[in-house]
């Protein structure tokens, strides 16, 4: 896709390598602001546990009476999970009035904090002697109504996509009790029956992060709402373009998976508590979302070539969007070659996970605000809460 755009040959978008610099700067900048030793930790969903200097999850951890070591990494597993299929983009209106420090959290982390809140809760749970954790019952039973007295939603309080997030639970939920084989092997089904799956495939106590990511796809892709099918085979995050031709089955596709990913990322500290080596970060790409996306418009290495499409609501399986998306994942991969290069470090000491963290998606929203008053993105794209 990017090869397509260098050669003017895309439908919706220019791209500039010419501006790429100023995005580069601007990701250094605010890297050095967040991280001045840069000292960064990899991008997961355990950074928006962390609000005024303050980690919920290590809070909680601290009062949880975890049966043994590997109580606690299922149920790490278990938040990181339900806490990633919620975080599809929240809209600009919603806020998470947080009960600790009464202020109202947008977005990505007030999402992140209301999930951890509900999982403390019990919300996920069908146990009440045992509130943390999630498990095939307790997200199968979960209501449209739990989801939105959990995330504070009323007509004043809108969420972007709410009742296909408590959907998603609901699949999760029904998929895990059909696999205890996989989800179950040391406790009831649950959703932190993954790290058993995981502990089995590394008898060297060694795991590559794209292992994490096809395990994820294979295990856990019925529960995405049917849309692209392949050989029988839904295939979730992954689109049609016209401009993409190959000779076989791919014929037109760009697989994305942003969520299936940043769950990935987010799976490999738990991996880490438990003892586990994770080998190959960079063999995941950087997320298609829209804080990473938006970076590149606003900073005019994407151009639309009609500027109408600023004003216009845009379908996630429009071209336009799939186009925006597989160009940003192209793209960070340019950006960090040459943050790496800046810095005269190279892939293991500054991985992409540290980048996206450090990093574009804060240089994103930055630059979201400075532009625009509600610190939305660039482009209007109506989600169903389970894309991105």
């Amino acid at each position: 896709m990017l090869a397509l755009g260098l050669d003017g040959k895309l439908p919706n978008f220019r791209v500039d390598l010419d501006r790429l610099p100023r995005a580069v700067d601007l990701v250094l900048e605010i890297t050095r602001q967040n991280y001045p030793s840069f000292a960064v930790p990899f991008h997961s969903r355990w950074r928006h546990f962390v609000f005024d200097g303050e980690d919920r999850w290590v809070l909680l951890d601290k009062t949880a009476k975890w049966r043994d070591s590997t109580a606690r990494v299922r149920a790490a597993f278990d938040l990181a999970i339900v806490s990633v299929l919620l975080d599809a983009g929240a809209g600009p209106q919603w806020r998470y009035r947080d009960p600790r420090s009464g202020k109202a959290i947008g977005r990505s982390q007030g999402l992140a904090l209301a999930s951890l809140d509900m999982f403390a809760a019990g919300a996920f749970s069908s146990d009440p002697t045992a509130p943390l954790q999630a498990d095939a019952e307790g997200l199968a039973r979960f209501s449209d109504a739990a989801l939105a007295r959990g995330f504070q939603v009323s007509k004043a309080n809108p969420l972007v996509g709410s009742e296909g997030r408590a959907d998603l639970l609901r699949r999760l939920g029904g998929l895990i009790a059909g696999k205890p084989e996989i989800f179950g092997r040391h406790d009831r089904p649950r959703p932190g029956g993954l790290f058993d799956q995981f502990a089995a495939l590394a008898p060297d106590h060694k795991i590559a992060a794209p292992v994490i990511l096809s395990e994820l796809l294979r295990h856990l892709g019925p529960i995405w709402p049917s849309r692209l099918t392949l050989g029988g085979v839904p295939l979730g995050d992954c689109w049609h373009h016209p401009s993409l031709t190959t000779t076989d089955a791919t014929n037109g596709l760009i697989p994305l998976h942003k969520l299936s990913q940043w769950l990935a990322y987010s799976l490999i500290e738990p991996l880490q508590w438990a003892g586990l080596h994770v080998s190959e970060i960079d063999g995941l790409t950087g997320l298609s979302e829209y804080r990473n996306g938006g970076l590149f418009i606003d900073t005019a290495v994407l151009q639309l070539r009609d500027q109408a499409d600023f004003s216009r609501e845009h379908e996630v399986d429009s071209d336009l969007v799939v186009e925006w998306r597989a160009l940003t994942v192209a793209l960070l991969d340019r950006l960090a070659d040459e943050m790496r290069r800046h810095l005269d470090l190279d892939r293991t000491t500054l991985p992409l996970a540290k980048i996206l963290e450090g990093g574009t998606w804060s240089a994103g929203r930055t630059i979201a605000r400075e532009l625009r008053a509600d610190g939305a993105p660039p482009l209007k794209v109506i989600s169903d809460g389970t894309v991105f």
